[in-house]
């Protein structure tokens, strides 16, 4: 375990919240499918949220890197509608810090980060060099397909997140390179018997000049201390 870096999300005098929030318990005979909007909507809803998602959404992680998760975490839901100050729609990293605080007036919650070194991969620079387009200085943004990806204007520290969830293990980016790159990766769909594309493994490879190490590599895991099933009244 290294680097534990240790916070409670209870009651932070300067941390920023929503305008207005409504957080409701769905009962079990009722929960149907989930969804939550889009980024950038003027207000944040989620519908049938279960509070692992609603975690994973608030501290950027994906729910396996989550600890310390009772049993009913991930079996309740719930409906969230909040209203930022203003007008003007927020992406999910901005979303951060509003939800975080919801959560913690909410549900109590209360977490701490560790840093743990597991197994997954490193992005590092492949033997003929990398093959990399300069972004062109468009709004960061990217896409994960079914069969590739694409990112506009991205570092590749982010492509390396990206790629964990193609890879099925975290990904750390030893490349060294810095700069925002144009990045379009195609690879075969994940379980695909047959298919005329690469695996994401010969795809990183043969078409960006990189390449994944199998490697235990440092993951930040977010860890509940406190967190009740009930959220407070509205």
């Amino acid at each position: 375990m290294r680097g534990v870096a240790l916070f409670a999300i209870a009651i932070a005098a300067q941390a920023q919240s929503f305008e207005v929030a409504s957080v409701k318990l769905v009962p079990r005979d009722a929960a149907g499918l989930t969804s939550i909007s889009p980024p950038g909507s003027v207000r944040f809803t989620a519908t049938n949220a279960s509070l692992d998602v609603l975690i994973s959404l608030a501290f950027g992680v994906d729910s396996d890197r989550i600890s310390g998760m009772p049993g009913w975490l991930d079996s309740e839901h719930y409906n969230v509608n909040a209203k930022p100050e203003g007008d003007k729609g927020l992406s999910y990293e901005q979303l951060r810090p509003l939800l975080q605080q919801l959560l913690a007036q909410r549900f109590h919650l209360a977490v701490h980060r560790e840093t743990r070194d597991v197994q997954g991969y490193a992005l590092v620079v492949a033997k003929n060099g990398p093959k990399l387009q300069a972004g062109k200085g468009s709004s960061p943004h990217a896409y994960i397909l079914p069969n590739g990806l694409q990112a506009q204007n991205m570092s590749i520290a982010t492509l390396a997140g990206m790629l964990a969830r193609p890879a099925g293990r975290p990904v750390a980016d030893q490349t060294g390179i810095q700069g925002n790159y144009d990045i379009t990766l195609k690879y075969a769909p994940e379980g695909t018997a047959e298919s005329s594309l690469p695996s994401v493994f010969t795809a990183v490879q043969e078409q960006l000049g990189l390449k994944l190490v199998p490697q235990k590599v440092p993951v930040e895991i977010v860890v509940i201390d406190h967190v009740e099933r009930v959220p407070t009244e509205n």
